[in-house]
């Protein structure tokens, strides 16, 4: 019997691989869920953080694929995006929204709340239910403490596509992409 791949490819475009995180599962330190909503960026459009090219903020969205850019968020917020494409392009993935699975009590203690929905129903809330900090710059997603899996084979998985949140450029990009039905998206589509 064949075991599932262990990581995801990261090596596609940003809008590819935001598509196909959708139903797969993060877990950081054994904590995580089902991605339901993901957001795509590319260093060639003006609302990515890569756009200006190489910073030492933005360091790690231009090292090889696969590994974690996190950004403080209005100085209060842990985010996390996955690094995709060739190194040296500056391509990435927001995680915006997961229905949680795997660590609710780890979760509920660190967001200070019960509310399941609401747990990890935005990217500033993924990064403080999954404890999220600058620690996580830069590491690789497929060893520990990062554990990112495909959705299961056979499943299907219907995907809504719609305009990026919260950004004042390229809002025309149909780059936010979510589980249709889920209950745990950020926004309604």
């Amino acid at each position: 019997m064949s075991r599932p791949p262990r990581c995801i490819d990261f090596g596609a475009d940003a809008p590819a691989l935001a598509r196909a995180l959708i139903g797969a599962t993060l877990r950081v330190d054994g904590v995580g869920g089902v991605i339901v909503e993901t957001e795509a960026y590319d260093g060639d459009e003006p609302a990515a953080h890569s756009h200006r090219g190489p910073t030492p903020r933005t360091a790690a969205m231009f090292g090889p694929p696969g590994h974690a850019y996190v950004y403080r968020s209005y100085g209060i917020h842990w985010c996390l995006n996955f690094v995709c494409r060739e190194a040296g392009h500056g391509a990435g993935v927001l995680i915006r929204a997961l229905q949680p699975t795997h660590g609710l009590d780890t979760m509920r203690a660190r967001r200070g709340l019960t509310d399941e929905r609401l747990l990890c129903a935005g990217p500033g809330r993924v990064g403080q239910a999954l404890g999220i900090t600058a620690a996580h710059y830069g590491l690789s997603l497929c060893e520990a403490p990062f554990d990112v899996r495909p959705a299961p084979a056979g499943v299907p998985v219907q995907v809504l596509t719609g305009p990026r949140i919260g950004i004042s450029q390229a809002q025309d990009l149909p780059w936010r992409f979510g589980l249709a039905g889920s209950r745990y998206l950020s926004r309604p589509f």
